[in-house]
């Protein structure tokens, strides 16, 4: 009996909490739907009754996802700025040759309209200086000419008036003591001018060497000729009995001349003038400052000078006015005083008229 009642009893407890479960449930529902219905109407979102276990498990999923999602996109960024630095570095590589190309196809096709204007400038300038020297040669000739033919109608003009056989014999007197003087003044030269020839050698100054060593040769040739008097007759040379007919000043005095004596003078500042124009260029060459008065040749004054119809410092004087001009020219390789005609260099007509301001005395 003791055992049937011990039995009846958990039979009893059983049921009763078999309701009791069954009861509290529906109202546990109840209960959850309430608060469910409260959320629902304050916007709250609904819960999910889940494990904790499972609710942990889903939550570090995602962050993983996050991750990972968040490794791509940075590494795809720098893919895409990797990218874009290379294809801008592509588009510079390609715009600077581009522009490589523009600018080398235009320094090609610029130098062909340059080179089509400098050849013809070089055409042209040729025929130009043609042009501009013959102009120059036929207004020279016909100076020229204008002027031989002023000389020959005073020669014709004057041939009745011949000097006194008192004056030609002073003449003639003259004329032999200029050539013993000149004879002699050559001698004592050639120590002196060696002497320069040697110290241009030392300074190694070849170009103004070779000019002074071929003045050097000249001045020999003209030495032997002088040796012997080669004049003809004085009684036959016109100079000797033609009257002047013209004066210059030179210095604080004037003299007279007649036509031969102010060939002469002409045959001067030319002589002059062309061996100032080599002497210029051979300085010029040599790269050694502009120096007239320091050439030989300058101080010398007498090529071109064989005794005759002048005193030795006359000639000497326009020499060296024709060899200034003529320095200065080849110098500065233009010419302002001068010209080149027949293989030698020579002053402009207008500049002789100007230098010798000859005055007619008829």
């Amino acid at each position: 009996m003791k055992r049937l009642g011990v039995i009846n009893t958990a039979l009893l407890s059983l049921l009763l909490g078999a309701s009791v479960f069954a009861y509290a449930q529906p109202e546990q529902q109840s209960e959850k739907q309430k608060q469910e219905q409260q959320d629902k109407k304050q916007g709250k979102p609904e819960k999910q009754a889940k494990p904790e276990k499972q609710h942990a498990t889903q939550q570090v999923k995602p962050q993983k996802e996050q991750q990972q999602q968040q490794d791509r996109g940075r590494q795809d960024q720098q893919s895409a700025q990797q990218q874009q630095q290379e294809k801008s570095r592509q588009d510079q590589q390609r715009a600077q040759q581009q522009q490589q190309d523009m600018s080398n196809q235009d320094q090609q096709r610029a130098p062909q309209p340059q080179q089509d204007k400098s050849n013809q400038d070089q055409q042209r300038a040729p025929q130009q200086q043609q042009d501009k020297s013959n102009q120059d040669q036929q207004r020279a000739q016909q100076q020229q000419q204008d002027m031989s033919n002023q000389d020959q109608q005073r020669a014709q003009h004057l041939q009745g008036e011949r000097l006194s056989q008192q004056r030609q014999q002073q003449l003639v007197e003259q004329q032999q003591q200029r050539l013993t003087q000149y004879r002699q003044h050559l001698d004592q030269q050639q120590g002196v001018l060696q002497q320069q020839t040697a110290q241009l050698e030392q300074q190694k100054r070849m170009a103004q060497y070779r000019f002074q060593e071929d003045y050097l040769g000249r001045l020999r040739q003209q030495q032997d000729f002088l040796r012997d008097d080669h004049h003809p007759d004085y009684d036959h040379d016109p100079y000797f009995y033609t009257a002047p007919i013209y004066r210059y000043h030179r210095g604080d005095r004037y003299y007279e001349v007649n036509q031969y004596g102010a060939d002469l003078l002409r045959q001067a500042l030319n002589t002059g003038y062309q061996e100032g124009f080599r002497a210029g260029q051979a300085d010029r060459e040599d790269r050694w400052g502009s120096d007239y008065r320091g050439s030989y040749a300058y101080q010398d004054a007498n090529y071109g000078y064989n005794g005759y119809y002048l005193d030795r410092s006359d000639y000497n004087y326009y020499f060296r006015e024709g060899f200034r001009r003529g320095y200065e020219d080849g110098y500065s390789s233009q010419y302002r005083y001068g010209r080149y005609s027949g293989g030698s260099y020579i002053m402009l007509d207008i500049v002789l008229s100007q230098v010798l301001s000859f005055q007619s005395l008829r």
